[in-house]
């Protein structure tokens, strides 16, 4: 059989005919990002998310295309109460070290997590056999079911965690499609398929994943067929993909908003009437298509369509109103109004806070630009002198309570805008507390609409997902977090 595949492939050469993509067993991805950590807690990086995505399991999944519910490492649950769930476990699942998960497992994996922000709300695990749990909730939360997808829900074998230590986030074990193989940090990772997984197996043996930070260099890398997937195109190279026919180009909207904070404690952007005055004297569609030349929009509300309960359709536009402004200004008794707009290093991100500063100039507000990178930002937004300040917030999930807690709730880890509001927190309470249906629409509704009032920040932009790949390549949904699965591809 071996001396019939190669003289098959040596007829082929000679006669000029490409054999099979079918004989493909490796996928390579360019990512823009390096990983942090391939533990799935303790980071807010989209690409440990996407490493995670195919190392481990959640015990809840998210349809891609309803975001409904879907079984996970729980093939079935029960919703006791708004505090309780009862969740029933595969049996039969495989950790990559061999160890069957059992419930012993899922309580050590929730309560490990329990230490970040996202599971302050959960109370205990019980352990009701080896393949059920009882999770329980100190408040009523009905974001808590759709949140056990997230990847911060992943579940992990607790003697391999135990075993690792400090080490873990370099050697991980998950109940993934893929097995940890290597990490040559800035440089790639490579995860290979696991043949015991509990599902669908990847058809390809081998997840090439490298870091490519350059949009020009991945471009190249996929125009020459080094990589078969790379993302994010940059809005400059969109038409090359479209052009070239060996490619395809993938476009699906983000979840995420881009926004100008305010802090809402520093006077005078603790008046209403100043930050309306702000708003009015922006022109929020020009920023956009500047800056993003045709790529995503202006969301007109916290939520960008593709989440639950988006009013963003039902809003007007915004107008420019550069009189309003004035009128604001003066009611609110604000002269000579000098402020700083803080970003990330990001350049679409420099670009706005550059031409915001040009137009507050136009109704004598004198706005300075300061550019803080990485980990110095957020550190510097955490001792809560700035005065205003760009921002994307990701959801990767698609209930409202994740992205409207997250940023706006007293006391909230990301509550950068410092917005303390009890009516707000009132309905974020009771948003949580019920159920999905009509009455929780209602109360998601009044909350967009509440916020547009209050102003705790202008929502600049709402992205798009933008992805590009071979022709050969099928199977692969981008996804609207940008936490990119390739369980399903295949080579054609």
């Amino acid at each position: 059989m071996k001396k019939i595949y190669f003289a098959g492939m040596a007829l082929a050469l000679i006669l000029g005919v490409c054999l099979p993509a079918a004989a493909k067993d490796a996928l390579v991805v360019a990512d823009p990002c390096d990983v942090a950590t391939m533990d799935p807690i303790g980071h807010d990086t989209l690409a440990s998310d996407r490493a995670c995505n195919a190392i481990y399991d959640t015990l809840i999944c998210r349809d891609p295309t309803d975001d409904r519910a879907v079984p996970g490492l729980a093939e079935s649950w029960e919703i006791l109460s708004g505090t309780e769930y009862k969740l029933h476990l595969r049996k039969g699942v495989t950790f990559h070290n061999g160890e069957e998960m059992k419930a012993e497992d899922v309580r050590y994996s929730l309560l490990r997590a329990k230490t970040g922000e996202y599971f302050r709300n959960l109370d205990d695990v019980e352990i009701v056999d080896d393949y059920a749990v009882i999770v329980r909730l100190k408040n009523a939360d009905y974001s808590f079911l759709p949140f056990l997808s997230h990847n911060w829900s992943s579940i992990v074998n607790k003697k391999a965690v135990e075993a690792a230590g400090d080490s873990y986030g370099t050697n991980p074990v998950g109940t993934g499609p893929f097995k940890f193989t290597s990490w040559r940090k800035g440089d790639k990772y490579v995860l290979e398929r696991f043949d015991d997984y509990w599902g669908p197996k990847p058809k390809y043996k081998t997840l090439e994943v490298r870091s490519i930070p350059e949009p020009s260099r991945r471009m190249r890398e996929l125009e020459s067929g080094q990589v078969d997937i790379a993302f994010s195109i940059a809005d400059e190279n969109i038409k090359r993909v479209e052009k070239n026919d060996n490619l395809i180009l993938y476009r699906v909207p983000q979840s995420s908003v881009g926004f100008l904070g305010f802090n809402c404690k520093k006077k005078p952007l603790d008046d209403v009437r100043v930050r309306r005055a702000i708003f009015s004297a922006l022109d929020v569609a020009s920023i956009h298509s500047g800056v993003w030349s045709g790529v995503g929009k202006v969301p007109k509300s916290l939520f960008p369509e593709p989440i639950r309960y988006s009013i963003d359709a039902e809003i007007a536009p915004h107008v420019q109103d550069a009189a309003l402004a004035q009128s604001l200004l003066d009611e609110a008794g604000v002269k000579n109004l000098k402020l700083e707009i803080w970003t990330d290093g990001c350049k679409k991100r420099v670009d706005i806070a550059a031409v915001i500063r040009l137009q507050l100039q136009k109704i004598g507000i004198a706005a300075d630009v300061k550019v803080l990178e990485g980990n110095l930002y957020l550190n510097q937004l955490k001792e809560n002198t700035h005065d205003l300040f760009i921002m994307g917030w990701p959801s990767p999930i698609l209930d409202p309570n994740f992205s409207a807690s997250s940023l706006l709730e007293t006391g909230a880890e990301h509550n950068h805008t410092l917005f303390s509001d009890a009516k707000l927190d009132e309905l974020l309470r009771k948003g949580r507390g019920t159920p999905d249906g009509d009455e929780r629409a209602a109360i998601y509704k009044e909350m967009q609409l509440y916020l547009n009032e209050q102003l705790p920040m202008i929502y600049l932009y709402a992205g798009e997902s933008i992805v590009g790949a071979q022709n050969y390549v099928k199977g692969f949904k981008p996804s609207f977090s940008e936490n990119h699965s390739f369980l399903e591809v295949y080579f054609d």
